[in-house]
């Protein structure tokens, strides 16, 4: 470990995190650079004095109307400007953060809204309807639309996001405990089916801006930095570094709502990105594009990649192209996300999720009682300690005692550490499938397919994919004499979920493998999947 003692300082065991709530970030990067450009949206630009300005205007707009500290407001917004405006919007104004996935279906979408007991909504008008059909299930009061492309029908919903920004109200101060007072519930899938409402406080995330910029604070240059955010504001990764952190060094923050790859070159050929923050199948897709090199990549500086492995080709190729680095990392919900990145100023090692950020704590444990670290090249479970670990899962007093104890994160991914501190995760937590940066949870797909009339038994895995990570695979067993075909599953499966969870491989068994007690053996079936 000796080259690591060149950069003590930028992997030091404690750094001051300023104690201040996650709006504050924002003020005085307006109070710096109030007219840097903050924003660029399909050729729309707006500076930090008028994101400011609109986040306080939509903040007096929501205490008008009754919102008051602590009350959640949902989000369910594709990448835009007013994701932004809300979001510091409804911190402002003393109110929750409510992550919701616009992918989501009806029942998923009325499961957060029922248990964060939001009160308002910001959600995407052509997702208007989808809302409407499960608001009275829930505590929601009024629905703000954004409208993105306007038509003849936006004038007939509840409250247009612009009429919010009218407001004339003066913000009234709200007193923020940034280490008591919960900023965000970000939900994230469970094995048993429910999602869980992690809950961020001000603090969390403030700490996890300043430990990314310490790690980072000689490649990132304040106020000269443009980032391409593509990844979705919705997710833990993409609001942390995908927004916050463009925010916390005054960067101008270049958005797209979706991936598509002729969009997202052309943006990269006029906007010259020099930070992209991205998954793998991103990477592969400007890769394998053959004229990339056309659209001046080579802007492009600095790439941290998360929610799944990259491939060690595609790495070598797009640098090649780009002459840039692309740093894997690892991070959680729980942890606001970022704990591990392969350092900028150090050796990187393909394969690895790298080594700890400032002030955080991190090793790997015995599976029997997680108490006793485990030696070198041994596996086990990686558990983490730091400011930027969750106060706990929101209303799930049992779930948060068993993931945090004495201090520590218990991740539940697998792991191994080498003698240089780096970590190699090498099983998945949970049984979860990555699926393009998605989290897909075989428990919620088995769920739906399980309410189907023809199906008996149900198992859902994940397949290596070159592109997407993993592909979502569901393994069948029919009722006795009911028949069904693979479209007829997908055509079931495309109301109920969203549409990265629903299985693109099926395969029809006659049984599945169980244990002696009946349980079907997932990892049995895994084990029969190619192995790469």
């Amino acid at each position: 470990m000796k080259w690591l003692e060149q950069y003590a300082d930028r992997i030091k065991a404690e750094i001051e995190v300023p104690c201040i709530p996650v709006y504050r970030v924002l003020e005085q990067t307006t109070e710096k650079y109030e007219s840097h450009e903050a924003l660029s949206f399909y050729g729309h630009t707006y500076t930090y004095r008028q994101l400011y300005s609109m986040a306080n205007r939509f903040a007096a707009s929501l205490q008008q109307n009754g919102i008051q500290k602590g009350d959640r407001v949902a989000i369910m917004l594709p990448n835009c400007p007013q994701y932004v405006v809300a979001y510091y919007g409804i911190l402002l104004a003393g109110a929750v953060v409510t992550q919701v996935n616009p992918m989501l279906v009806e029942r998923e979408l009325e499961h957060i809204l029922q248990d964060s007991g939001s009160k308002v909504i910001v959600v995407y008008d052509i997702l208007h309807e989808r809302v409407q059909a499960v608001q009275n299930k829930t505590d929601i009061e009024s629905i703000i639309t954004v409208c993105l492309m306007p038509t003849e029908d936006t004038r007939a919903l509840s409250l247009p996001f612009e009429v919010c920004l009218q407001e004339s109200a003066l913000l009234l101060p709200i007193d923020i405990d940034p280490k008591e007072d919960i900023a965000v519930l970000q939900y994230t899938g469970g094995t048993t089916g429910r999602s869980k409402g992690v809950m961020l406080t001000h603090f969390n995330i403030v700490a996890n801006l300043v430990q990314a910029y310490e790690f980072f604070k000689e490649e990132i240059m304040f106020g000269n930095e443009r980032y391409l955010t593509v990844i979705p504001l919705f997710h833990v990764f993409g609001m942390t570094s995908g927004m916050n952190l463009p925010i916390y060094t005054g960067g101008k923050n270049i958005l797209l709502p979706r991936f598509q790859l002729e969009e997202v070159l052309e943006t990269i050929k006029r906007e010259q990105p020099t930070v992209f923050p991205g998954v793998p199948t991103m990477y592969i897709a400007i890769t394998n594009h053959p004229d990339a090199e056309k659209y001046g990549i080579d802007s492009i500086r600095i790439c941290n990649s998360g929610s799944a492995p990259m491939p060690l080709e595609v790495m070598k190729e797009f640098e090649r192209k780009t002459k840039a680095q692309i740093l894997e990392g690892y991070g959680l919900s729980e942890s606001a996300p970022i704990t591990h990145v392969n350092p900028p100023f150090g050796v990187r090692k393909p394969g690895s999720i790298g080594i700890g950020i400032p002030s955080t704590e991190y090793k790997v444990v015995d599976l029997a009682t997680g108490t006793m670290q485990v030696p070198f090249g041994e596996r086990g479970e990686l558990i983490i300690r730091g400011p930027q670990v969750m106060k706990g899962y929101w209303n799930m007093p049992e779930e948060t005692s068993n993931t945090l104890r004495d201090g520590w994160l218990y991740t539940g991914d697998i792991a191994k550490m080498d003698e240089d501190g780096y970590i190699y995760i090498v099983d998945r937590k949970k049984d979860m499938i990555l699926a393009s940066g998605f989290n897909v949870y075989p428990r919620d797909v088995e769920e739906v397919l399980y309410e189907h009339f023809a199906i008996q038994e149900a198992v859902v895995v994940g397949v290596p994919d070159a592109y997407r990570g993993e592909t979502v695979k569901a393994v069948i067993v029919l009722k006795e004499g009911m028949t069904a075909t693979e479209d007829d599953i997908v055509e079931y499966c495309r109301p109920l979920m969203a549409t990265y969870k629903i299985p693109r491989i099926i395969e029809f068994r006659t049984s599945l493998p169980k244990t002696n007690v009946g349980k079907v053996l997932r990892r049995a079936i895994r084990e029969e999947l190619p192995q790469v």
